[in-house]
């Protein structure tokens, strides 16, 4: 089993130490979202975890605890992205998060670890030029840590069209243009691109559209041949393999306004009380 970490909330940044607290007991209990009487425990131990996926957004508070689940199989997603606190209000400073990532690559290895850009959000004060000057100074810092990085552009979830009402995906002209420029970038810091959730509309501009969490991806990252049953995707454009995640939503303090997994504010510090 693969244990997710990352679909729901951000455990690293914000629930590191109940992670461990999961891991030294050997099991935790889930909650099912949509039937909050149905619960599901998960063994975690060796003979049925074959690694931990993480997703976040800030490593740095889990850091000090990673010695604890050195002997797990690890692949990481790390988000880093140049907005400002208008659209990732809790989100630390692009450099922090980036030390933190080649902390982790230099004692994993960088193809246990994806750097994601995404979702791309144009405004006023985030132009199309200034995506390409972010992610040409992001990929030149993160060289030689990583060799993937993913995009996606911004989907209009019902949670996001609440919170984000300005919010809007591009037209597919101006995605195009951007995805070009990007795929160009990556490919001259030695990094695959690859798109979540956008089919194979961009496969012939260079784009890896095979998925980002795919049991290829953990084979490849840890060198090893997995069994694991089929999985239905989460939706017809997603080639992922999801199953086994522990987190809760309604629970993620960085607010990002583009968050399809909090309702509001006001639920997320509810939850947080309760933890």
């Amino acid at each position: 089993m693969i244990l997710q970490t990352g679909q729901r909330t951000d455990i690293p940044a914000f629930y590191g130490q109940w992670l461990i607290n999961r891991v030294r007991q050997g099991f935790v209990d889930v909650r099912n979202p949509y039937n909050l009487m149905q619960i599901t425990r998960y063994p975690i131990n060796h003979e049925v975890v074959d690694g931990i996926a993480f997703c976040t957004k800030n490593p740095l508070p889990f850091i000090p605890l990673l010695h604890e689940i050195n002997d797990y199989r690890q692949y990481w997603h790390m988000t880093i992205t140049p907005y400002g606190a208008d659209i990732e209000t809790n989100v630390p400073q692009v450099d922090l998060v980036i030390d933190g990532f080649k902390h982790i690559s230099t004692k994993r290895n960088p193809q246990s670890m994806v750097w994601r850009y995404d979702p791309i959000i144009l405004t006023h004060n985030y132009t199309v030029d200034f995506h390409f000057e972010s992610f040409y100074k992001m990929a030149k810092s993160l060289e030689g840590y990583t060799d993937t990085v993913v995009v996606s552009f911004l989907d209009i979830f019902e949670k996001v069209a609440q919170n984000f009402p300005e919010g809007y995906r591009p037209s597919l002209d101006i995605q195009t243009k951007i995805i070009k420029e990007l795929v160009s970038i990556a490919h001259s810091y030695h990094m695959i691109l690859k798109t979540c959730g956008e089919g194979d509309v961009f496969k012939e501009l260079g784009v890896n559209t095979e998925g980002c969490l795919t049991l290829d991806c953990y084979e490849r990252a840890w060198n090893v041949k997995l069994k694991a049953p089929k999985r239905t995707p989460a939706r017809p454009e997603c080639n992922c393999y999801l199953h086994g995640d522990i987190g809760a939503y309604d629970t993620c303090s960085h607010f990002c306004r583009y968050c399809y997994a909090n309702t509001n504010q006001a639920a997320v510090r509810q939850n947080c009380l309760l933890h």
